[in-house]
């Protein structure tokens, strides 16, 4: 946490991630950047005013993937495969149900 001022590790049912002291897992924001069209500052300016984020703790995320980007790609990954079992198993749900 020294070396990533702003960044914590909260423990939860997916295990232990970083996180912004106050606000989203870096995961979120990593994947919030790669779903928008805006790139640079104007990608930064769109974040700080729909996730109601300052431009320090965006370039705290930006900054802790920039060391760590493996663990985060990682990480959305991961979360992906499980968005898609999921959303597979509504699908049948909803097959079965007519």
């Amino acid at each position: 946490m020294e070396e990533h001022p702003g960044i914590v590790f909260k423990d939860g049912p997916a295990g232990r991630r970083p996180a912004l002291r106050v606000g989203p897992d870096v995961w979120e924001l990593i994947k919030y950047f790669r779903e928008i069209d805006e790139r640079g500052q104007a990608a930064i300016d769109r974040a700080m005013e729909e996730l109601a984020l300052s431009e320090v703790q965006i370039r705290a995320a930006l900054d802790y993937y920039g060391a760590y980007a493996d663990e985060i790609d990682a990480d959305i990954a991961e979360r992906q495969r499980y968005a898609d079992v999921a959303y597979e198993a509504w699908l049948r749900r909803q097959e079965l149900l007519g």
